[in-house]
């Protein structure tokens, strides 16, 4: 079994578990996140997903034994990795519920490029992310021309790119690759536990928001602004809203807390 796919509560963790190869993107992997996000869509009732990896690695990227072994042309390839889009990285990056990256040992190439697909990275201090594209022969994929810009700037996106240098746990967080460190120990847990504060909060305001911030990003103004008034209008109506503005006259807590880091 390459991959595990629990369910607690609110939150499913997909984990990849094939320690002894480095946990790698294989044909096996992809069809199981594909799959695992097709249940996501199917059961509203979960609210986040979690990926990890297990043996101190996230994911160590594409299984160049495997592609080695391809005998494709051009149009063959080009549609290998427009599967690879449509069936997993487009549907992650655009799920409309928060994914949590939990990253602990190496994500190189195209598992740099999951753990970019994810809105929350969460890493360990002995987490190394590297777009390694270059160094054979390849570009950046799995979205990561989408997602790397975005969170560390253009020009960084391209010296990393570029470069195919590793950047370590701490270098991650002060770009903003990663949201926070915890030790391994506490990794998984934390991810879990932010994963599962979401069931707390409105599903269709957290899907609002991450859409919006994808068209604020566009830098389009007016489409941002009238994004922003639509998704509004919508929650202003929602039984989250009532019951949330309700428990604030009544003084009760929020359902929705975002949770306090491990000590």
């Amino acid at each position: 079994m390459t991959t595990t796919f629990e369910v607690q509560g609110a939150v499913a963790t997909l984990t990849l578990n094939q320690p002894a190869r480095r946990n790698p993107l294989d044909t096996a992997t992809k069809r199981a996140l594909a799959e695992a996000l097709a249940e996501l869509r199917r059961r509203p009732e979960l609210r986040a997903l979690v990926i990890a990896g297990t043996g101190g690695v996230f994911c160590a990227g594409g299984d160049l034994r495997e592609m080695r072994g391809l005998t494709l042309d051009s149009a063959g390839w080009r549609e290998r990795m427009a599967e690879l889009h449509r069936e997993v990285f487009a549907p992650l990056i655009a799920l409309d519920r928060p994914v949590v990256a939990a990253v602990d040992g190496a994500a190189y190439g195209a598992g740099f490029s999951l753990a970019l697909a994810a809105d929350f990275v969460l890493a360990s201090p002995r987490a190394r992310f590297c777009m390694s594209f270059l160094r054979v022969g390849l570009i950046p994929d799995g979205g990561a021309w989408f997602t790397l810009p975005r969170a560390v700037g253009a020009q960084r996106a391209k010296e990393l790119m570029l470069s195919a240098r590793e950047v370590g746990a701490e270098e991650a967080l002060r770009l903003g690759i990663a949201m926070e460190l915890h030790p391994s120990e506490q990794l998984l847990a934390r991810a879990q536990a932010l994963a599962a504060s979401f069931a707390g909060a409105s599903a269709g305001a957290v899907g609002a928001i991450k859409r919006g911030v994808e068209i604020g990003s566009r830098g389009d103004l007016a489409a941002t602004l009238a994004c922003e008034a639509d998704a509004q209008a919508l929650a202003f109506q929602s039984a989250e809203h009532r019951a949330a503005v309700q428990r604030f006259l009544d003084k009760q807590p929020a359902a929705f807390h975002w949770p306090a880091p491990p000590a």
